[in-house]
């Protein structure tokens, strides 16, 4: 597969185009991240019935609930430690208007990063053939805070009910990438350690494609955010975040048909499935694994981190 080879919004049309918008709507969140846009690029006919498989996993209480506790997963880790720092507009460098387009855009990536989290573990399980809602007993797949019958019960119920409409409605941004080529000095700097830390060779995530907007937030904040991401509690939230997506994906109530076997008898060939199994297994075991947590700090340290309680 050509991973250089994306389709993006405003070039999509027909049902590419209402994919994308569903996506977005779906998401709750006004990005079409890269690995959507590169499977329509590379194969639209797997992308289009992968959506129809997974989209109902996106959309229910339980989903919700689990977004909130991923994204406090990793924040109380890292506090347990110390404050995590805020920066202010001043500090940081920026007009009035940047910093509320920093905020947005960061505030998009947060409302994202355990989508994608989920996306990557469910269908990498799926396309090798390993279990998925294998755990789901009814109400007793409620889990550790299942005491009492009321509670057990609620969790069943939040496992098929539908996502409530409040949660990450109207929060963030159209994200725009900067060049990370383009900087110098202080912010250069910066954008290689990011790149040492996450393992990224000279590839930059979207997340800090759009950071690099912003030299002065990232030679601000960055020297603050580091120690933080290097830290052992740090690792304990990341830990705990994926402990967080396996137990949601074991505790499914049904099974998407993604499953090699059925990308076949759907008329995919081995090489189809061959392609997305490598995708998606390089994504849930590479260096997305510390690139997504790392968006709830940084989303933090501008106040645009989303609920961390669910009630």
């Amino acid at each position: 597969m050509d991973t250089t080879k994306q389709l993006y919004e405003q070039e999509a049309t027909g049902w590419k185009r209402g994919l994308y918008d569903d996506i977005q709507r779906t998401f709750r969140a006004p990005v079409v991240n890269w690995i959507f846009r590169t499977l329509m690029a590379n194969r639209p006919d797997f992308l289009r019935y992968l959506w129809g498989q997974v989209k109902p996993v996106f959309q229910t209480r339980a989903f919700g609930r689990y977004t909130v506790r991923y994204r406090d997963a990793i924040l109380s880790a890292v506090e347990s430690e110390g404050p995590i720092p805020r920066f202010r507009r001043e500090e940081v460098d920026v007009r009035p208007a940047e910093y509320r387009e920093l905020r947005g855009q960061l505030d998009t990536f947060d409302v994202v990063a355990p989508r994608l989290a989920l996306l990557f573990e469910l269908s990498d399980r799926l396309l090798h053939d390993d279990p998925v809602g294998e755990e789901w007993v009814g109400e007793e797949s409620a889990g550790e805070n299942s005491d009492g019958g009321d509670r057990r019960r609620d969790a069943g119920r939040g496992a098929t009910a539908p996502l409530p409409p409040w949660l990450d409605a109207d929060r963030g941004l159209s994200p725009t990438l900067g060049t990370a080529a383009e900087l110098g000095g202080d912010a250069a700097d910066v954008v290689s350690e990011i790149e040492a830390f996450h393992g990224l060779g000279d590839t930059l995530p979207s997340v800090y494609r759009c950071l690099v907007q912003w030299p002065g937030y990232l030679t601000a904040a960055w020297p603050e955010s580091k120690p933080l991401l290097e830290s052992d509690a740090f690792e304990e939230g990341r830990e705990r975040a994926d402990e967080l997506t396996a137990e949601f994906v074991s505790r499914l109530p049904y099974v998407p048909r993604l499953r090699p076997e059925d990308l076949r008898r759907r008329g995919m060939d081995d090489e189809t499935v061959e392609d997305v199994q490598q995708l998606f297994r390089r994504f849930d075991t590479g260096p997305v694994e510390t690139v997504l947590p790392a968006i709830a700090l940084h989303a933090e340290t501008v106040g645009a981190a989303g609920r961390r309680e669910w009630d």
